[in-house]
């Protein structure tokens, strides 16, 4: 027995099955709603069970059941919508910082060096306890940012 049954209305059986005539919108969206039509297990629908499903549309069953919890737990919409990342990104230089990180690239390379490597500056940064830690690759995306160049 599954643990999210798929049981969908008339409505929302004619909404998935004009959005697959009209064959236009994400494949995503269009795939979400073969499978949540396959698995419908209302007196309408064929009531699939995920492994068939899974044949039939070529796709895995951790899709399949995503899908069927997204459907039951948040909705229709939900189900055929991608969610945005609920992660948040704490920034390692704010603006203050980046501009610490532009002066140190401006400034003259460290003795024995012929310029700066983005790990130097890295280095640098946490060396001067502007921050905790930080990458090179940070280093890379803020001297990008502001049409910095290390040479």
């Amino acid at each position: 027995m599954k643990k999210y049954v798929v049981t969908l209305t008339d409505e929302e059986r004619e909404e998935l099955r004009r959005m697959l005539a009209s064959g236009k919108g994400a494949a995503r969206k269009l795939m979400h709603a073969r499978i949540l039509l396959k698995a419908d297990s209302s007196k309408a629908g064929p009531g699939w069970d995920d492994a068939r499903i899974a044949e039939a549309l070529d796709i895995g069953t951790a899709t399949i059941e995503r899908v069927r919890r997204q459907f039951v737990e948040e909705g229709l919409e939900a189900a055929l919508t991608r969610r945005r990342p609920r992660r948040e990104y704490q920034r390692k230089l704010d603006g203050d910082g980046e501009a610490h990180l532009i002066a140190l690239a401006c400034s003259p390379a460290p003795e024995g060096r012929k310029r700066w490597t983005l790990q130097l500056l890295a280095d640098r940064m946490v060396a001067l306890e502007y921050v905790e830690e930080l990458s090179d690759e940070t280093v890379r995306r803020v001297l990008k940012k502001t049409n910095s160049s290390r040479g």
